[in-house]
Formats: C-alpha cells, sequence, structure tokens
C-alpha cells in the first residue's frame, strides 16, 4: 500500500473507522474520508465519489452496529444499513479500479457455538447467535462478496474480522451502545447519582475478546501492508475476559462502589467469543496498549465528551 496513493476509509465517522484515519494520517498516507461527499444509502452518491477519486486502496470500517439490545430492537435497521455498505462500496470500489480493499466484519458472523478460539475455517458452518443473527448475516454477505469479486475479478479484496473494539469516540448511547461503553455511562452515571446498585444483562460468565481502538487501527494498516492472503483475517488483542471481570475492572476505573447484580433472566449472547489471531501474529503484529490503561483512556475521553455536552447545553 503505497503512501502516494490515497487511502479510502469508508465509515470514518465510526470508532474504528476514525482510528484508522488518524493511523494512516500518522504513518503519512493521503487519506479520503468522504466527508460530506458520500451517502451510504445513496447508490448515486457512491459510484460518484468512486468515479471522481478512484482510490487504488479502500478500507470498509462502515456500517451501523449496536449491543444486545439494540440488536433485538432494530435488526432490519442493522442489517439493511450494513447490507447498503456491501452491495455500493465493495461494487463501485470495483468498478472504479481498486486494487486492494479491506472489508472489516465482526466477530458476531461465527456460529454461536464455533470451537475456540474460532477460525475462518468455522465460518457458516452452524446457526448464528441469534440475537444478533440480521446484522451478522449483512456482514458474512460482505465477506462473500469480497472472495466473490477476488475470484471473479481478480481483486486483492479480503474480510477481516475484529475482536470487540471499544476506545475513545465510542457511541455510549443507551440504544446503540456495545456492552463495554454501555457498563462505562451506566456506572458513571449510578456513581454520581449515589444509586446503590447497577443491574447487569446475563450471568456475566460469557467471555470476549476486546482491543483496543488504536491497536485495531494500528493492525488494519498492518494487514493492507503486509497481509498477503485471501481472507478472512482475524485482527484479535490475544485476550478475553468474562462479562463479569469486565464489569469489575470498569467499576474500578469509574469508582463506583456500588454492587452489580447479574440478571440472569436476560440473554447472554454467544456463550464465548475470542478471535485466533496467530496468523496476524505471524506477520509480526502485536497490540501495544495494556487493556486496564486502555479502560482508562476510554473513560478519560468520556469525561471530556460529557464536560463538553454540559457546556454546549449551558
Amino acid at each position: 500500500m503505497e503512501r502516494s496513493t490515497p487511502v479510502y476509509v469508508a465509515g470514518a465517522d465510526t470508532l474504528t473507522g476514525a482510528a484508522i484515519v488518524t493511523a494512516l494520517r500518522r504513518d503519512g498516507y493521503d487519506v479520503l474520508d468522504g466527508a460530506g461527499e458520500v451517502e451510504m444509502d445513496s447508490p448515486a452518491s457512491v459510484r460518484q465519489f468512486f468515479e471522481r477519486h478512484r482510490p487504488e486502496h479502500v478500507i470498509v470500517a462502515a456500517g451501523r452496529s449496536a449491543g444486545i439490545t439494540g440488536n433485538q430492537r432494530f435488526p432490519a435497521d442493522l442489517m439493511h444499513d450494513n447490507l447498503l455498505v456491501v452491495t455500493h462500496v465493495i461494487h463501485e470500489a470495483w468498478r472504479s479500479g481498486t486494487r486492494r480493499l479491506m472489508f472489516l466484519a465482526s466477530s458476531c458472523s461465527y456460529p454461536k457455538l464455533a470451537p475456540q478460539p474460532m477460525r475462518p475455517d468455522s465460518l457458516l458452518t452452524g446457526p448464528l447467535e441469534p440475537t444478533s443473527q440480521s446484522y451478522a448475516v449483512a456482514k458474512l454477505a460482505g465477506i462473500q462478496m469480497c472472495e466473490a469479486y477476488r475470484l471473479q475479478h481478480g481483486v486483492e479484496f479480503f474480510a477481516a474480522i475484529p475482536a470487540d473494539a471499544f476506545g475513545p469516540g465510542d457511541d455510549f448511547s443507551p440504544k446503540d451502545s456495545h456492552v463495554m461503553a454501555g457498563l462505562m455511562r451506566r456506572m458513571h452515571e449510578a456513581k454520581y447519582s449515589g444509586a446503590p446498585v447497577i443491574e447487569i444483562w446475563g450471568s456475566g460468565q460469557q467471555r470476549r475478546e476486546f482491543i483496543y481502538s488504536d491497536d485495531l487501527a494500528s493492525a488494519c494498516v498492518f494487514a493492507m501492508q503486509r497481509y498477503a492472503g485471501d481472507g478472512p483475517l482475524n485482527l484479535g488483542g490475544g485476550d478475553d475476559t468474562s462479562i463479569a471481570e469486565l464489569a469489575y475492572a470498569i467499576r474500578d476505573v469509574v469508582g463506583f462502589e456500588g454492587e452489580l447484580r447479574f440478571d440472569t433472566s436476560k440473554p447472554d449472547g454467544m456463550p464465548f467469543k475470542a478471535l485466533d489471531s496467530s496468523e496476524l501474529r505471524a506477520l509480526g503484529w502485536q497490540p501495544v496498549v495494556p487493556f486496564h490503561d486502555a479502560l482508562e483512556r476510554t473513560y478519560r475521553w468520556f469525561l471530556n465528551h460529557e464536560a463538553q455536552l454540559v457546556q454546549r447545553v449551558t
């Protein structure tokens, strides 16, 4: 991936996309973020952008996502939004002559009971987790489209599957936040309201692998530079943790002193979700931000962001 040619990051306004833009610019790349030009739900807008800029390299980080609550409430919205990204961006990239494209899928694409840690050869071998099935099917479509365009047209299009990302710029809203940001916001609010208890969906025993957004961005740029396979390629941080362990770590960072109560009447989601990222590690990539430091950096961003919101309102 030559620094002399622009890189288009579709979804530069997402957590991962924004981190990728920062990482690329830090490494000296000319970045196209599509701000003010691309409307993902408009085929004409996407086509005009690609015809105007004809980027040789594309990273697709676009598409709406949500936690369990959002996946249950808005399955049609999530599937529709992500299918639009897949069909418009990947096709128009090929039409305009893009040479190399990486589509970021989701670990939700793996079967619910896939062997752990999950490997790409487990994709499409079993039923998906029901609470995220619509979103996951759209991501699987993106994985398959990359393979189809590579096979039919000979382009270097491949999919990468990241672990659950978090970091500054995350979505902390009650509607769409993932578990990390959702717990952080709720504990922050409970701390300042004096609430004695926080109730958390599920048993707390389900395990997840998380990756800090800066590390994920580094992995994405590294893969675009070094990965020569057909994909999909797992992009994992290495360690998994239970939701209970995560909740207590967040409580420590936030300073909430109340009780954490786990509601087993609510769904756990996938029981275990960790990635086998040995192929990426064999190429020489490693994460650099310790997990607790990443939590602290994320909470500091959240505090600054909340303060800015208050200033704008007042």
